[in-house]
């Protein structure tokens, strides 16, 4: 059984068909962007708990706050990309294995779950998208129902 959870336009994850026990298409989605532009090929185990791990924290609002609220998201990816101490490794998110390799991506609460992230590999399928800053609201509870369904579907799926 394959599964589309939540709105492309501000977070989605789809769960494809399996290739094997442990591997399956799993395609993430933000803003309108797709995130698994180079490898959607998920090992079920770790994206199953990397996902069930982000729904929790975001569910018990255990995400930072914006760290800068009179500066705009854009702004803010951008001063969290150049930080090199460990002061951005806190508004890191969706560090999902390879998948989400290809993307930088940070969140922070602002009444909503906000992401922002920038594709950062040079032969991104589509160059108009290299460079910028793209923006996703969410609900936190929203986020992580979407989460907690594709976990479920991924977790109780049989493979055979």
């Amino acid at each position: 059984m394959t599964g589309r959870f939540g709105n492309r336009d501000i977070f989605s994850v789809e769960v494809g068909e399996p290739l094997s026990p442990n591997l399956r298409v799993v395609d993430l989605w933000a803003a309108g962007k797709k995130l698994t532009t180079h490898d959607n090929v998920a090992y079920v185990p770790s994206t199953c708990y990397y996902m069930h791990t982000a729904a929790a924290q975001v569910r018990q609002r255990a995400i930072q706050p914006c760290p800068s609220p009179e500066q705009s998201p854009e702004e803010i990816f951008r001063q969290l990309e150049a930080d090199e101490t460990d002061f951005r490794e806190q508004y890191w998110f969706i560090q999902w294995s390879e998948i989400v390799d290809n993307v930088s991506c940070y969140a922070y609460l602002d009444d909503d779950l906000v992401i922002v992230f920038a594709f950062r590999r040079a032969d991104h399928p589509f160059p108009e998208d290299v460079g910028k800053v793209f923006v996703a609201r969410i609900p936190p509870n929203e986020f992580a129902a979407t989460l907690n369904q594709a976990v479920d579907l991924l977790n109780n799926e049989p493979v055979g």
